[in-house]
């Protein structure tokens, strides 16, 4: 399954859920990338202007990163692909991918909420320098302030969380991948789900969209 929706929604949230659900990998592209921006990879150079900017990376630099995940041994019951594919042009050739790899889709899940709620949940988002942690300084503040509860370690912005960042990043969504939802909408996968509430309501949503898939 995909499961979409503007930067800030809970994807990674959900997915992890989902995926310890159903016993299958959860795939975030985003943390694919943030590795190879730490491994400081020739494409991960790349990726970290990318995503400080709060553009999208190239296509095809994407897109052979997931091919060669999803040919890795979990993936053989399933998976969860998290925040991809994010344009029209990702999603046929993911389809054309998937195809290929004998692994169509089941589901198209997408996370539903308003660009305001979205910037007041990143931007007040703190990761761990370590062990990347996450907290929010609204929602989930540490004990200490600016340092992590796990380690002590010196809490940090991300790029990409910066308001500035954000609402280019939701410009960008806007613009880019709301037609990969339209896409989806002519086929059966499309479910959609409000992402705002508490995490297990949303959840059941999800469970109970899917639940009508399978049967």
């Amino acid at each position: 399954m995909v499961l979409i929706g503007p930067p800030g929604a809970g994807k990674g949230t959900q997915a992890s859920i989902l995926a310890a659900h159903y016993h299958i990998p959860h795939i975030s592209t985003g943390d694919m990338l943030r590795q190879e921006v730490k491994l400081s990879t020739t494409i991960g150079r790349q990726i970290k202007d990318c995503l400080a900017a709060g553009n999208l990376v190239s296509d095809s630099m994407i897109l052979g990163l997931v091919e060669m995940r999803l040919q890795q041994m979990d993936c053989r019951q399933g998976f969860i692909l998290d925040g991809f594919p994010r344009s029209q042009v990702q999603a046929e050739a993911t389809h054309a991918l998937l195809e290929r790899l004998a692994k169509p889709l089941t589901a198209v899940v997408q996370l539903i909420m308003p660009d305001e709620e979205i910037v007041t949940r990143l931007s007040f988002r703190r990761v761990c320098s370590e062990c990347t942690r996450t907290y929010h300084l609204l929602y989930n503040a540490p004990k200490t302030e600016d340092c992590c509860d796990v380690d002590g370690a010196p809490l940090i912005q991300r790029a990409d969380d910066t308001e500035n960042s954000i609402r280019n990043r939701l410009t960008v969504y806007h613009r880019q991948t709301e037609p990969v939802v339209e896409y989806y909408r002519r086929t059966p996968l499309l479910k959609e789900i409000s992402a705002e509430g508490e995490v297990n309501s949303i959840t059941q949503a999800i469970l109970s969209a899917l639940a009508k898939v399978a049967a």
